[in-house]
């Protein structure tokens, strides 16, 4: 039987819209029967955002007070209990999915496939790799389900327009005892999640200190945008690291992406090489980043952001 089950990434209260994005990556396969888990201490609420989501046809509300911190080492021995009605298991490619799909697929005793960016039957798909600067097709061998992450900047989210069954469901694994949440670390900002956000504005080395990132900030929140930052400015310690961008930080794709004084090193464009716009501001006139960049402005970013700033 072909059926797919996608893992919901929420907070919560709200779903994430990766899991949304997940759904279109699902929806390429051609299948009709979809059903998206909501693993939460009280699921209702992102059950219904679930349930909305065009193309869903079934949700399971999977409620434990194990998961009001939802731990990968907890569900994974859940994903692997429902594994057996299904064809296909996917969750997005974020730092939810990727601590959470290999062990589950460990657990189910198949290979992952990593960065689903396209679906060319319901076993072959296409995923980057070396760092984004090839692509290779791969096909996941008969016996067993499919289990795989979604490359969350390859496909747009799914409409809202949906209707579809919310199922109350029990947990069926217990706790492995071996995992204890202990608390989140991030960042006081309030602008938009950088992994989601329509708007993009970041930062690098040519800041030169985390004071003068505060321009970046200040044009940000004119903008109503998230703020990122290149890996040489996180290892600079101008900003923490959940807001590096690149390859070994967050891959994304923003409809509007500024790199402000970024060079552009291959393994930051590798993180946004999927942008619908990338504006550039940088006053070396042959850095890299002017080589993708679909708007460009060489000069010093200390002149340019704040009149920037003024003009908006």
């Amino acid at each position: 039987m072909s059926r797919i089950l996608i893992i919901a990434e929420h907070d919560g209260t709200t779903l994430n819209v990766a899991t949304a994005k997940t759904v279109t990556g699902a929806n390429a396969l051609g299948i009709d029967d979809i059903d998206v888990v909501v693993f939460a201490d009280d699921p209702e609420a992102v059950a219904g955002q679930a349930a909305a989501l065009t193309g869903v046809s079934r949700v399971l509300a999977v409620a434990h007070a194990d998961f009001l911190h939802p731990l990968a080492a907890r569900l994974a021995p859940e994903i692997a209990a429902l594994a057996g009605d299904y064809s296909h298991i996917l969750a997005p490619s974020t730092t939810f999915g990727k601590d959470l799909l290999p062990r589950a697929a460990a657990l189910i005793g198949v290979n992952q496939v990593s960065d689903i960016m396209e679906v060319i039957d319901a076993r072959t798909f296409k995923r980057p790799i070396y760092a984004g600067n090839a692509i290779a097709t791969v096909r996941v061998p008969e016996g067993g389900p499919v289990v795989g992450t979604i490359r969350t900047a390859s496909f747009a989210a799914a409409e809202s327009e949906g209707s579809a069954d919310v199922e109350q469901r029990e947990a069926q694994a217990a706790d492995p005892g071996h995992t204890r949440f202990v608390k989140v670390e991030g960042s006081d900002g309030d602008g938009p999640d950088l992994s989601s956000a329509p708007i993009v504005v970041s930062g690098g080395r040519a800041l030169g200190s985390s004071d003068n990132f505060a321009i970046i900030y200040s044009l940000a929140r004119k903008m109503g945008a998230a703020v990122g930052a290149s890996r040489a400015a996180v290892d600079a310690g101008y900003v923490p690291n959940e807001l590096q961008v690149g390859q070994t930080g967050k891959i994304i794709a923003p409809d509007l992406y500024f790199a402000i004084g970024i060079s552009g090193a291959i393994q930051h464009l590798t993180g946004i090489k999927d942008a619908g716009t990338i504006v550039a501001i940088n006053k070396d006139a042959e850095a890299p980043i002017f080589e993708i960049a679909d708007l460009g402005l060489v000069g010093d970013l200390f002149e340019i952001v704040p009149e920037l700033e003024k003009a908006l």
